[in-house]
C-alpha cells in the first residue's frame, strides 16, 4: 500500500499561530497564570533560567517548576523574582485576573456613526468596540452601505491594517494608485496609511464589511 503525503494546495501560507487552539483546562489554574507571566517577563528581559537563578537565589529546578506551573510559589518567592525582573508583583497575576469581553451586536443595532469624509446616504454601523485590552490592538468593525451615486474619491487616510469583504453591489474600491474591482464575496486587506476608498460605485446599493485594526496607545 503506498504511503499517502499530505500536500499544501499552490498559493496555501502555513501559518504560525493556530487560531483554533484550545487551552488545556489546567491553564486556568493560578500556578500555571503565574508561571507564563514569569517566562514572559524572564524572555522580554532576554535573562536565561540560569542567570535568573544566580540572581535570585532560587535553583534553576525550583524555577522551572514556577514556570511550568508545577508548584504554587509562596508571596516572599515572587517578590524576589519581581524584585529580579524590575517589574511589580502584581504582573505575575495579570493573567489570571484579566477580564476577557466579547461584544454581541443583533442585526440592525450597531451604532450609526459618522466618519470624516463620509458622505449622504452613506451607512457606517459601528458593530463592536472593545477598549484596551491584554493582546493590545484595537479592531473596529463596520458594517458600510452606500446607497448614493454621488461623485466619491479616496478620502480615508489612517494608521493600522484594514480589511473589506463585499457583501452585496459592486464597488471600485481605490487603495493608493491601485484601483480594486469589489464584487460579493472579494475580500481587500491593505495598509490603511494609503489614500483608500470606494471611487466608483458601479452597482447600487454596495454593501462591505470594514475590519480596522491599530495599536492601542498606552
Amino acid at each position: 500500500m503506498k504511503d499517502l503525503k499530505k500536500t499544501r494546495a499552490p498559493g496555501t501560507i502555513k501559518l504560525a499561530q493556530d487560531p483554533h487552539r484550545v487551552r488545556e483546562a489546567r491553564e486556568k489554574v493560578l500556578e500555571i497564570a503565574i508561571g507564563r507571566e514569569v517566562r514572559s517577563h524572564r524572555r522580554q528581559k532576554d535573562i536565561t533560567v540560569a542567570e535568573l537563578s544566580a540572581n535570585t537565589g532560587l535553583s534553576i529546578g525550583m524555577l522551572s517548576k514556577i514556570e511550568n506551573g508545577n508548584t504554587s510559589p509562596s508571596l516572599t518567592t515572587l517578590q524576589t523574582l519581581a524584585n529580579a525582573l524590575s517589574v511589580p508583583l502584581t504582573a505575575f497575576f495579570k493573567g489570571f485576573e484579566e477580564k476577557r469581553e466579547a461584544v454581541h451586536t443583533k442585526a440592525g443595532e450597531g451604532v450609526e456613526l459618522e466618519r470624516e469624509g463620509t458622505r449622504a446616504n452613506h451607512q457606517y454601523n459601528l458593530l463592536g468596540h472593545i477598549g484596551s485590552n491584554a493582546s493590545g490592538v484595537i479592531v473596529e468593525p463596520y458594517l458600510i452601505t452606500l446607497s448614493d451615486k454621488s461623485d466619491v474619491f479616496p478620502t480615508f487616510q489612517h494608521g493600522g491594517i484594514e480589511m473589506i469583504y463585499m457583501l452585496e453591489g459592486e464597488v471600485d474600491y481605490r487603495h493608493g494608485d491601485n484601483v480594486f474591482k469589489m464584487q460579493p464575496g472579494d475580500t481587500l486587506f491593505f495598509d490603511a496609511d494609503a489614500p483608500h476608498g470606494p471611487e466608483v460605485l458601479v452597482k447600487l446599493p454596495a454593501k462591505y464589511l470594514a475590519v480596522i485594526s491599530y495599536p492601542q496607545m498606552t
